[in-house]
């Protein structure tokens, strides 16, 4: 009988250590849990355009990653940080193969990613169903956090802004700064491009304008001439192109060959705000405007991550959306503060869904871009844009314009 009532306290003592190392609230999490053994990493993945034309647009948003790493001292909860990635080619047949490679790796946490919206519609409903969250530091099509978007968004976020807001202060400039009536578009069938510009044209007839043509061009074309050709028979006073930047190359480097072009007002948009568009257009792209997230109405530390940048990697920032890379792997890491259980071999449980709902949670977090607060849908930014324009020492020197030409507030 003693032997039997020492078996049941032992058996007990189990059960009791049983609850610690797995403790309720991440055992029963409706989606699972990571198990991170004492010493082991915690994984966070990124999937960002970091080859090709439009590598400089993923390069960004990684070195605001790997800065927020550095910041925390590539620590998190006694934990080092493990940085792993896959390239997205900025479409949506790369974005689907890196949400397919990642959701396969079960260690990883949560992600930051994409860069180009084409890549996160079919990609953020293969990692969700994987039980990964992601963090966007530069999709900014509305379709992404629509209200009719679907369950299978329920794990994406942003830290970019919604181009509702861009499409809009491009219509404005039109119309308010550079004072034109008539305007046309050109998209490459990216659901970012299609989609912002849309909001353009929207907002530009609501204000009064006129909108002479809608023309699409892939991103592969090179010759440009035909579709500029169609545009100028109807006399566009300003051609707003919110494309990417090898295409965006052609267009300007052929506009003023083309009758009828030669003094359109041009402007782009964050895709091809970078010194990579600079090289495609060589000095064609002197005048031109763009439309971006406004550097000026950063928070203080802002300066100082530029600082860390440059000593880092011996260069300023390559495109706009450095600070939303760093400030998407921030609220990443607070919300794995919050929600990682320490088990008491020294290991961690983070449930999947709590990871998930810290995240929406987020409220007033100080971030490089502003205040950071995630709406219902998944938008956390704190939106401020502006419209840059091109100069000679921006083409020459290889650096993006630093202060805005024109702000909507």
């Amino acid at each position: 009988m003693k032997r039997l009532w020492s078996l049941i306290g032992f058996l007990f003592v189990l059960a009791g250590l049983a609850m610690i190392v797995v403790p309720a609230q991440a055992a029963d999490d409706p989606i699972g849990v990571i198990k991170i053994k004492k010493g082991e990493p915690i994984h966070v993945a990124y999937w960002m355009v970091i080859a090709g034309a439009d590598a400089s647009l993923g390069t960004d948003t990684k070195r605001g990653v790997e800065i927020a790493i550095a910041d925390k001292g590539g620590k998190l909860l006694d934990h080092p940080i493990k940085l792993s990635g896959q390239d997205t080619g900025c479409n949506a047949e790369g974005g689907q193969a890196a949400a397919t490679k990642l959701a396969s790796d079960p260690t990883i946490v949560a992600a930051i990613g994409s860069n180009c919206s084409s890549e996160a519609k079919p990609g953020a409903p293969i990692l969700w169903k994987a039980g990964i969250c992601t963090v966007s530091p530069s999709n900014t099509a509305p379709y992404l956090t629509a209200k009719d978007r679907g369950p299978e968004y329920d794990g994406y976020l942003r830290t970019a802004h919604n181009d509702t807001i861009q499409g809009a202060v491009a219509a404005k400039f039109a119309i308010e700064k550079m004072g034109v009536k008539t305007a046309a578009t050109i998209h490459d069938g990216s659901v970012y491009a299609e989609q912002l510009q849309a909001v353009f044209v929207e907002t530009f007839k609501k204000m009064g304008g006129t909108i002479t043509a809608q023309e699409a061009v892939a991103p592969t074309d090179t010759d440009m001439r035909p579709v500029l050709t169609k545009i100028a028979t109807g006399k566009p006073a300003f051609l707003y192109m919110p494309i990417f930047i090898a295409a965006g190359g052609h267009i300007s480097r052929q506009l003023k060959e083309v009758a009828g072009m030669e003094k359109v007002v041009v402007m782009g948009a964050d895709g091809m705000f970078s010194p990579d568009f600079y090289k495609a257009a060589g000095e064609t792209a002197i005048g031109m405007y763009h439309s971006s997230p406004d550097f000026s109405a950063f928070g203080d530390a802002y300066k100082g991550f530029l600082d860390k940048h440059m000593k880092k990697y011996g260069e300023k920032p390559l495109a706009p959306f450095h600070a939303h890379g760093y400030d998407a792997a921030m609220i990443v890491f607070a919300a794995i503060e919050k929600v990682a259980v320490k088990d008491a071999d020294g290991g961690l449980t983070i449930g999947r869904k709590a990871l998930r709902d810290a995240l929406y949670a987020t409220k007033d977090f100080k971030g490089l871009t502003g205040n950071i607060t995630c709406g219902p849908t998944g938008d956390c930014a704190d939106p401020r844009i502006a419209v840059y324009i091109t100069t000679e020492d921006n083409v020459k020197n290889g650096v993006m314009p630093d202060k805005p030409f024109w702000k909507p507030y």
